[in-house]
């Protein structure tokens, strides 16, 4: 069995430069889920530029960011915009805020989530446009790994700025409390419409082939369904189970975050009539496939 491709262990600089318009600031956070941290992005080509997802918050970012700055020749920023409200992309906000002074911050709301952050935050949603110099970023809901994910694209260059809908290497988690694999195989298809040239995403190195890599997650997300399938005919399995089969070339420190996502195609597989669990708890519940 061919070995995966896993962010865990793989190294970014903290800083660099991917288009004119796109430089990036690592987030300082490298963990099992975030691989080397979250790619923070200074776009535009003015020295006032937009903040895309300031990261978590860890107090070593500061100086990388400030670094890229000088690199980009950025002064300051014109406003923060965040894809969604996991901590790793909305956690860095009052840092940033703190350091550089007031500022604009738009998201998608996620009622009963962002008032956890306790910020003035300005909604945006499926189609709003932000401008800076040098670059129009325009908005696409994107559900799936959490119910308030925008994309953005790049308008300029026709490329698309993903979040934590596609990454570098690896998959896509869909937690099994607030993820919806239904929701994200749509937003799958339409970011996949966009066409787009590239992208940037929240984790892990600038992808060249935006279209391929689309077509490549969504065929691996029915391969995997099959594989999930031919698990269950031998008998019920917990989601834990399954990864330990479909799963079996991944380390073992992912098999949690591989059971969310088992648990999310068992739960489409139970909503089309196909599989039945016994248990409330999805990740914890024992299924089995419908006859």
């Amino acid at each position: 069995m061919s070995k995966p491709a896993v962010m865990l262990g793989m190294t970014l600089p903290d800083v660099d430069v991917w288009s004119e318009r796109v430089a990036v600031a690592l987030g300082q956070n490298p963990s099992a889920f975030s691989g080397p941290g979250t790619n923070t992005y200074l776009l535009g080509t003015g020295t006032r530029k937009i903040l895309l997802d300031p990261g978590q918050g860890v107090e070593s970012y500061l100086p990388v960011l400030e670094a890229a700055m000088e690199r980009c020749q950025c002064e300051g920023f014109q406003e923060i915009v965040l894809t969604h409200a996991h901590p790793d992309h909305i956690g860095g906000v009052r840092q940033v805020l703190g350091r550089f002074g007031d500022m604009k911050v738009s998201k998608k709301p996620w009622p009963g989530i962002d008032e956890r952050f306790d910020l003035k935050l300005s909604p945006i949603d499926d189609g709003a446009v932000i401008e800076t110099e040098g670059l129009t970023l325009r908005a696409i809901h994107t559900p799936g790994h959490a119910p308030d994910h925008l994309c953005f694209m790049i308008e300029e260059e026709r490329a698309l700025m993903s979040g934590d809908n596609v990454l570098g290497v690896g998959t896509t988690v869909i937690p099994s409390e607030s993820g919806d694999l239904l929701q994200y195989m749509a937003s799958l298809n339409r970011l996949l419409e966009e066409r787009p040239t590239c992208i940037y995403p929240a984790h892990g190195p600038k992808i060249e082939d935006g279209v391929g890599k689309l077509e490549e997650y969504i065929a691996h997300r029915h391969e995997r369904e099959g594989e999930i399938v031919t698990a269950l005919t031998g008998g019920p399995r917990r989601p834990i189970d399954i990864v330990k089969v479909v799963y079996a070339a991944y380390p073992e420190n992912l098999h949690p975050a591989a059971a969310q996502s088992v648990s999310q195609h068992l739960m489409k597989l139970e909503g089309e009539g196909r599989a039945t669990r016994e248990g409330r708890e999805p990740t914890q519940a024992l299924w089995r496939l419908i006859p």
